[in-house]
């Protein structure tokens, strides 16, 4: 354990840049880049994602279905193939005294065909596939072997992320030069001994090793599944340095100055008889741990989590009253313009409506201006708004609070921005605005105390009351006449449904092209029913005015894309079709399903999708089927997509990690905690290089 920043900079070479080893220039180098690969230490910490066993030569013989494996054989004979809809492929038959396999090529060129002549013997890697008469190998790596007894690798191979222009080679090339220099002492060891003792851990040069060339006989069962002692040295650390880098964003943000809000009983009794329902116990628990955080001098840091329909919004209503009622203002952040909308819709009816301002990207000109010299003012003291409330020409008098609604949503550069909005500076402190972040996408325990641990977090876990339980239902498309009968009889009823349109494509455009298709099919076809259309490429104006169209009972059935996922609220809707359901993740669909079940009535879902159904698209109906419990979906989402994709692209900053997975690794969680703690407070100089090593870049996002 080094206790010296002095034996920090004698450690160099560690933070020199990857130029300086052989084959590097500066073209490859910029490549390198796109893996975070600055450093001669981003090599070594580019960790392998998976192994191969190349270090013996199995018998064709007894190779079987699914195995990876190194073979070796005598080309038979070569031969090009034409399969029944005209696509060639070159094939080539290879045997040993054991057995006999087919390598199969779809792209080859004269040259390689010319090549693979009968009579020379060839070394293989790849994984068998049942062919039409034996096994295949699919565009197998080989090599022509000129001479017996060949050499074979020593050590398992391991499988590097790699990117466009980045092969295997040149990563297993540079980590080589890096793994050669790493026993003449330059990598430091930043885990405390006792750490290490306390938990038979190897020490970092050998650790590193053995991950990058573990000998031939690991098991590589194990090594995949991140099993051996070397691998979990590293798991733990690297869990360690994101705990340490949240920890530390979180001290650094609580040091700074916030606006003291005290709430009186005659305020906060006031503001409750302007509502028109009840709240809930859950709402008025997470409301009191607001207004703890607030009537302190240092920034709220909190997290709100309800599932949809909880009453989120009221909680944060609750906080604004709080600002307002003191003098200051409130920056309500939502993703959507429809989102928006609808929160604009809530605060008037709770708030003065000259009192609040809702800021789009639809205000241009004179109407924008005049709404930015309100709110410099301070005349406007609520300002809901999108991105466009980033924009650099927005001021704000005296920011005391930011709400960030569906938070993952935003990349972590716009909270920053919308943050740095409330800073104030005088010749002392740095005051900052309390920030509440609220997510109707429950996040999974594993996930909120990893990504999330620099913030406290509330969860509502209470639904208001009347509230029922949406029947969800899991039909095939051959049903869909079922399903129009089933719309047909809500609406003749006098209730209200959703038709929610999913494509494979990316495409917004050919998206909101499905969209008016089925709109007009079901127009046709639903004879008595008044069909609306809302979609991504409309008009704002024109879609706000279909949805109040729809919230006004003028239109029966909603079609339209995901656009719908947040901020509609129908209480009279109690059906909702999702149509290829299978095309979209547990989160989307639980949100989309969230729509209905509103009012007092019951409500049901009916996901609908093409057969034939993959496996992962069977879990997940699964799941939407046996429950409506906003947790258990999320938990279930995190093991199917891994918390990259449930936290969303853009908020994966923190989330990228090496070797690390929390869902496989929750279990260390209490002991990393721990360890963090006790770094902490007795070597601190451990903290700084132990971030940087694992999360380089990243730690700028690690205080948003």
């Amino acid at each position: 354990m080094i206790e010296s920043m002095d034996d920090e900079k004698a450690a160099g070479f560690e933070y020199q840049p990857v130029q300086v080893l052989k084959g590097v220039g500066q073209a490859v180098a910029e490549k390198l880049e796109r893996l975070e690969i600055y450093t001669v230490q981003d090599v070594l910490f580019h960790l392998p994602i998976r192994y191969e066993d190349r270090t013996k030569v199995t018998p064709l013989g007894s190779l079987q279905f699914g195995q990876q494996a190194l073979v070796e054989g005598v080309i038979d004979y070569c031969e090009v193939a034409y399969s029944s809809r005209g696509r060639r492929s070159l094939l080539c038959h290879l045997s040993d005294n054991t057995g006999a396999i087919v390598l199969r090529f779809f792209h080859f060129s004269k040259a390689q065909q010319n090549n693979l002549t009968i009579g020379k013997t060839l070394r293989c890697f790849g994984e068998a596939r049942r062919g039409a008469s034996r096994l295949e190998f699919v565009h197998p790596e080989y090599q022509i072997i000129q001479q017996a007894g060949a050499t074979i690798d020593q050590s398992l191979t391991p499988v590097y992320p790699k990117t466009e222009g980045v092969h295997q080679s040149l990563l297993k090339k540079i980590s080589d030069q890096v793994l050669n220099k790493i026993n003449q002492g330059f990598l430091l060891d930043w885990l405390p001994q006792q750490i290490i003792a306390e938990y038979h851990f190897p020490d970092l040069v050998t650790a590193l090793s053995s991950v990058h060339r573990p000998h031939k006989h690991e098991n590589v069962f194990a090594l995949n599944a991140c099993r051996t002692r070397a691998q979990q040295r590293l798991v733990f650390e690297e869990l360690l340095a994101h705990k340490l880098s949240l920890l530390q964003s979180r001290r650094k943000i609580k040091q700074a100055k916030a606006i003291k809000l005290s709430v009186s009983k005659q305020g906060y009794s006031s503001f409750i008889d302007r509502l028109a329902f009840e709240l809930t116990g859950a709402q008025e628990k997470v409301i009191a741990e607001i207004f703890a955080d607030i009537n302190h001098e240092h920034p709220m840091l909190r997290l709100v989590q309800g599932d949809v329909g909880s009453g989120k919004t009221v909680v944060a209503a609750a906080a604004a009253m709080a600002a307002t009622n003191a003098g200051f203002q409130v920056a309500i952040m939502a993703p959507t313009e429809i989102l928006a909308e609808q929160h604009f819709a809530n605060f008037i009816e709770w708030f003065d409506e000259n009192n609040c301002l809702l800021l789009t990207g639809r205000d241009k000109g004179s109407g924008r201006q005049q709404k930015l010299k309100q709110i410099i003012s301070g005349e406007c003291q609520i300002i809901i708004g999108t991105h466009a409330l980033f924009q650099d020409d927005v001021e704000f008098r005296q920011l005391a609070l930011m709400v960030v609604d569906e938070q993952h949503r935003f990349g972590v550069h716009q909270r920053l921005a919308l943050r740095e909005k409330g800073r104030a500076e005088n010749s002392q402190d740095i005051i900052m605005p309390h920030q509440l972040i609220m997510t109707a996408t429950p996040i999974p325990r594993s996930l909120a105390m990893t990504a999330y641990a620099d913030l406290d977090y509330s969860i509502i876990d209470e639904l208001p009351k009347g509230r029922k339980p949406v029947t969800t239902v899991v039909v095939s498309t051959s049903r869909r006449d079922e399903v129009m009968s089933r719309i047909e009889k809500a609406c003749e009823k006098g209730e209200q449904a959703y038709w929610v349109c999913t494509l494979v494509e990316e495409s917004e455009v050919l998206q909101c092209q499905a969209a008016e298709v089925a709109a007009e099919q079901l127009t046709a076809e639903l004879k008595n029913v008044r069909v609306g259309l809302v979609h991504g490429r409309m008009k704002q104006q024109h879609k706000q005015s279909v949805v109040n169209r729809f919230k006004n009972k003028e239109i029966d059935l909603l079609v339209a894309t995901t656009v719908i996922e947040v901020g509609v609220d129908v209480p009279e809707a109690s059906l909702m079709v999702i149509e290829n359901a299978e095309r979209l993740g547990l989160a989307q669909l639980h949100q989309l399903r969230g729509r209905v079940g509103r009012g007092g009535k019951q409500s049901a879902c009916v996901l609908m999708y093409q057969p034939p159904l993959s496996e992962t698209g069977r879990q997940r109906m699964s799941i939407l089927r046996e429950t409506s419990d906003g947790f258990k979906v999320a938990e279930k989402d995190l093991q199917l997509r891994g918390p990259g994709e449930v936290l969303g692209t853009r908020q994966t900053g923190l989330m990228q990690m090496r070797i690390a997975d929390i869902v496989r690794d929750e279990h260390l969680f209490a002991e990393v905690n721990k360890t963090a703690q006790y770094i902490i407070k007795h070597h601190p100089r451990a903290i700084k290089p132990l971030v940087r090593r694992w999360l380089g870049k990243a730690v700028r996002f690690a205080n948003v």
